[in-house]
């Protein structure tokens, strides 16, 4: 069986762009930036709750430089520059297996200045796990993360007038919430490392994958055979470049499944679930700011 790794689709970052009237119709110098919470699933069965508190999320602008500046007559002053610029700032604690397949969250809705963002700032306040037993465990949060935890953007994100871009942060639980033990079962569980992973991608550049993951159960009643269509609700759908797995996602109600922010490419998805045959396909094309549509249908195992 193929070696899974779960990602954690955490913020979505959608940076709405405006045009501004003026006498000039000048250019706008500001533009608008949402930002969302979504999720992917997280691969232990014991674990209820993947709890985050975050405080503060800002973006790099590379086209302002940190240092000060001279204030007008009236001010008299100079006053400070800095290039990170604020995109939410309040205390928000979520469960992050409550977002799956898509689903997200607005955490923001802030107009900001033009420019081009290269690098965000994530700070995390707390974290803590809530077994499905209800044992709770208050993690550790690394300084790092507690005084921002830093995502770079390749390509950056530019925000220009009349423009809509995303950006989605993939927070990777299973390497993020690392449980200390035995876990082949809650008991055997004593503590969480809390080590937070976030990669980013740019969903204006970036495609979707969705689909379903279903079987075919027969039926006989009599001389009648009856076929229906089943969603395989916990399949799991795992997407390779080549040899390295890039994310994976777990089939929901229905076995449908999402995937957000893959960069653009030609991939290869395996779907996998205990008492079925796992499936492969090859060369499953990814479109930039595009939804590809991969459906499987599973044979029970022999």
């Amino acid at each position: 069986m193929i070696l899974k790794r779960m990602s954690l689709l955490v913020l979505m970052v959608s940076t709405a762009f405006l045009t501004s009237c003026s006498d000039n119709n000048d250019q706008a110098s500001t533009g608008t930036m949402a930002v969302h919470m979504t999720d992917a699933p997280f691969p232990y069965e014991m674990v209820a709750e993947a709890n985050v508190t975050i405080t503060k999320i800002e973006a790099r602008n590379t086209s302002i430089e940190e240092g000060t500046e001279e204030g007008t007559e009236e001010e008299g002053m100079e006053t400070s520059s800095s290039p990170f610029v604020v995109l939410m700032e309040e205390e928000v604690t979520l469960n992050l297996l409550e977002l799956t397949n898509g689903v997200t969250e607005t955490l923001a809705n802030v107009e900001i200045p033009t420019g081009t963002y290269d690098l965000v700032r994530v700070y995390i306040k707390e974290a803590g796990v809530v077994l499905t037993d209800g044992t709770p465990y208050t993690l550790k949060v690394p300084s790092g993360a507690s005084s921002g935890l830093k995502i770079f953007l390749e390509p950056g994100i530019t925000v220009s007038g009349g423009l809509t871009s995303d950006l989605l942060l993939d927070f990777d639980i299973s390497q993020s919430f690392v449980p200390v033990g035995d876990v082949n079962a809650a008991e055997g569980i004593t503590s969480f490392n809390f080590n937070p992973v976030i990669k980013a991608s740019n969903l204006s550049t970036a495609g979707t994958l969705t689909g379903a993951v279903t079987t075919i159960e027969t039926t006989t009643e009599g001389d009648t055979v009856t076929e229906t269509t089943v969603g395989l609700e916990g399949a799991t759908i795992t997407i390779l470049n080549g040899e390295e797995i890039v994310t994976s996602a777990i089939a929901g109600a229905e076995g449908a499944y999402t995937v957000l922010g893959l960069d653009a490419g030609t991939y290869t998805v395996m779907v996998e679930i205990d008492g079925y045959t796992a499936q492969t396909v090859e060369g499953v094309e990814v479109v930039a700011a595009n939804q590809t549509t991969q459906n499987f249908e599973l044979v029970a195992a022999e």
